[in-house]
């Protein structure tokens, strides 16, 4: 009788990280906008993304989401990972890595006509819309419905995107990467064009998503948004990681007067931080 194999267990098959960049160097407009930046982001280790305008966020953003390519090594392969892997379709991606953006907010709500339940359920065909090629199941459709109810939006599902406040299409924009219950959400300035008590909103239903499992990257210039959920933030500056660590280590006058160029003071306020000049 052979003898019985012993049993798998998690540490047989460990889960990938959600993102791997080894010295990564990007160029945009003849210069050099992420200069051999290296970076990684475990399953579950929520990370908030920092710097000033210029300082390299979008193109890191970019070059995640697929929008942007490094520069080859000497050997001539990538060095951009997710999920363990260096190449994807990138509708196959998507399914695993949401990604909102305002540039993206704009470009559905150019679409006049686009209602938010079709909005999202296009999130399963990787379109903006879905259109007659598409045959959205009353499967697909339940599931948009959930997403929305999630994010707060159910109200929404028959308003025109284009109508909608700023808020509320994010909310929508949200739901659409969330159709496909993906690992990680890749959010680009979620709260660019939000007021006060809508960015609060705003930011518990991010807090839900995060408590209940997905993997949340945040990419902002306001250490006010950063969830106290985050556990790790990523300082950038001239396209190059200025620091990288554990928020209380990382959100701190020094670290940030050295990032922004002016005199910060950071405190904590409640379950945030908070900055302001001096």
């Amino acid at each position: 009788m052979s003898q019985a194999e012993p049993a798998s267990t998690a540490a047989d098959h460990p889960v990938p990280d959600v993102l791997d960049i080894d010295a990564a160097s990007v160029m945009r407009g003849g210069r050099l906008a992420l200069d051999r930046l290296s970076l990684r982001v475990a399953s579950g280790q929520h990370t908030a993304i920092l710097g000033p305008n210029g300082s390299g966020k979008s193109s890191l953003v970019q070059l995640i989401a697929r929008q942007l390519y490094p520069l080859a090594d000497d050997d001539g392969r990538s060095d951009v990972r997710l999920f363990g892997r260096s190449r994807w379709h990138v509708g196959e991606l998507h399914r695993l890595l949401g990604i909102v953006s305002p540039a993206m907010q704009q470009d559905y709500t150019s679409d006049r006509s686009l209602r938010a339940l079709d909005a999202v359920v296009s999130g399963f065909f990787a379109a903006r819309g879905a259109g007659p090629q598409h045959q959205a199941t009353a499967a697909m459709r339940a599931d948009a419905q959930a997403a929305l109810r999630a994010m707060g939006g159910e109200a929404l599902a028959g308003r025109r995107l284009a109508s909608l406040s700023t808020g509320e299409a994010r909310r929508v924009l949200i739901a659409r990467a969330l159709v496909h219950r993906p690992r990680a959400l890749l959010l680009d300035e979620p709260c660019a064009g939000l007021d006060l008590v809508s960015r609060r909103h705003f930011l518990e239903n991010l807090r839900r998503l995060a408590q209940a499992g997905t993997t949340l990257v945040l990419v902002t210039h306001h250490v006010e948004e950063i969830l106290p959920e985050i556990g790790q933030v990523v300082l950038l500056r001239d396209g190059r990681i200025l620091r990288h660590g554990r928020k209380e280590d990382v959100l701190t006058s020094a670290q940030l007067s050295q990032a922004f160029g002016l005199p910060i003071e950071v405190q904590p306020c409640g379950d945030y931080y908070q900055a302001t000049l001096r």
